[in-house]
């Protein structure tokens, strides 16, 4: 009879391990050990993929796009199953995760753009901006995307080290469209070093300065933010992943991001720095369906970015802190990006200011598989910019009236796909049940309804009462 370790190990390899552990009740912990905390004060990386869909690696589940490293991070740490971005989009699930705030409470719900006069606030404490008083070294290397214009960057904002775009890489001057933006800029510290750079060399200049910063860095303790350009459409790749792929440019695309996160494993191997370490894992938003076959898949979710669907929010999200976090892991307690602020800071010894509020809470009984620990959260709120969409609250899952735009595949459309404006709501779903929000229980349920809908109200007013302002590039030259 096998025992459990061999048995976990099959089913990390299996193609369909990600759809299975969805119905998991809790945080299941597997033949790893908890051996207590490292000597020192832990070190944290936090990778975020940009537009990665919920099945686009194998430990998820995907047929096609082949991610070892991801896989073998998965096995020696846990899959978060249930892990929600704040937003469906890119600069407010950045923000939340940042701020440890919903995007609205910190006015950046919406996408910035190169015209945009706004970015985060000088007010906001991020991530970094907790650890350095602790005596960490802070670094940022990737797309920022909170502003880019020189008081909204990284360095202002807690990091020591900046490397990457300040925005998207589709920000670009379009003659056609009429966008009247400057040529992409790459930047280092706070200063514009290249004009254009040459994106398919940009993950592998990415994991070359984060391994840097981490070999620099090997004697105390240090926080890494690496957010990857990719997989955001125009998807680019170096000749060593081009054409690797059987899911095409996107699954090599894939490949390179997995291949970095092997390259960053190794390093901290190679330095001793394992048990030291928490790796975190996960994307900003979901997969970009419009684009075709340059998007992503969110199966077995509804729909991808852009929507308050699943599709759109739930992320594919790994932890790995060996001998902390239980090997060959897995949990589907509902937890979300803002939680990653509070439970970096308790675990690196800080406390969170009184003098705001912020909505992420401590995670880290989840992440280490304690007996008993369920989602700190009685709901979650999907907003898309300003609106309130919909909550969900244990089991249940609530759409109020909006609209969305559906994508379908459809040969003859452009990128192979069609789109459509729908209409859903008030809308009910058991998405422990029904992951994919098929069948609308609505009506069976009006007590459920009427409840969360209560509950979704009272929040988005007490949230837009409560928001602060976001930074205003006026406000600073004044």
């Amino acid at each position: 009879m096998p025992s459990i370790q061999q048995t976990r190990r099959e089913m990390l390899k299996a193609a369909g391990l990600g759809l299975a552990s969805l119905a998991m009740p809790s945080c299941a912990a597997a033949a790893g050990r908890n051996d207590g905390p490292p000597p020192r004060k832990p070190n944290f990386i936090v990778i975020l993929a940009d537009d990665q869909g919920y099945q686009d690696m194998g430990c998820f589940g995907s047929p096609d796009i082949v991610t070892p490293n991801l896989d073998r991070l998965a096995g020696q740490g846990m899959r978060f199953t249930s892990f929600y971005s704040a937003a469906p989009v890119c600069t407010p699930s950045r923000a939340a995760l940042m701020t440890g705030c919903y995007p609205m409470r910190v006015s950046l719900p919406r996408v910035l753009f190169p015209l945009s006069d706004i970015g985060i606030s000088a007010g906001e404490k991020t991530i970094a901006e907790y650890l350095k008083p602790l005596g960490y070294a802070t670094a940022c290397v990737g797309k920022w995307h909170l502003g880019h214009h020189p008081e909204f960057l990284p360095t202002r904002h807690g990091f020591d080290e900046y490397f990457g775009l300040p925005y998207s890489n589709d920000m670009l001057p379009d003659k056609l469209q009429k966008r009247i933006y400057p040529e992409l800029p790459l930047i280092e510290g706070g200063k514009v070093i290249e004009r254009n750079p040459d994106q398919a060399q940009l993950t592998t200049r990415y994991t070359e300065r984060a391994c840097a910063f981490i070999r620099a860095n090997k004697d105390r303790p240090f926080f890494l933010y690496l957010p990857h350009t990719m997989p955001h459409v125009p998807l680019h790749v170096s000749d060593k992943f081009k054409g690797k792929s059987k899911r095409g440019l996107y699954g090599d695309v894939i490949m390179e991001i997995d291949w970095s996160v092997g390259r960053i494993a190794a390093t901290l191997e190679e330095l001793g720095l394992e048990r030291d370490t928490l790796v975190f894992y996960s994307s900003d938003n979901g997969p970009w369906l419009i684009q075709g076959a340059d998007g992503g898949s969110a199966l077995p979710l509804r729909e991808g970015k852009g929507t308050t669907f699943d599709g759109g929010q739930r992320e594919p999200t790994i932890m790995r802190w060996p001998g902390v976090i239980p090997s060959g892991s897995s949990c589907n307690e509902m937890c979300a990006m803002f939680d990653v602020l509070p439970t970096i800071v308790g675990l690196a010894g800080g406390i969170i200011d009184k003098d705001r509020v912020i909505d992420g809470r401590d995670i880290a009984p989840l992440m280490k598989g304690q007996a008993g620990a369920a989602t700190p959260h009685e709901a979650f709120y999907f907003y898309s910019a300003e609106e309130l969409q919909a909550a969900r609250s244990g089991r249940w899952k609530l759409h109020l009236p909006h609209q969305y735009r559906s994508v379908e595949k459809d040969a003859s459309g452009p990128n192979g796909v069609r789109t459509s404006q729908k209409q859903i709501g008030p809308a009910l779903f058991d998405i422990e049940a029904d992951v994919g929000e098929r069948t609308d229980l609505a009506s069976a349920n009006p007590d459920v309804v009427e409840k969360l809908t209560a509950m979704a109200r009272q929040f988005d007013a007490d949230l837009k009462a409560g928001a602060r302002p976001p930074g205003r590039v006026s406000a600073v030259q004044e």
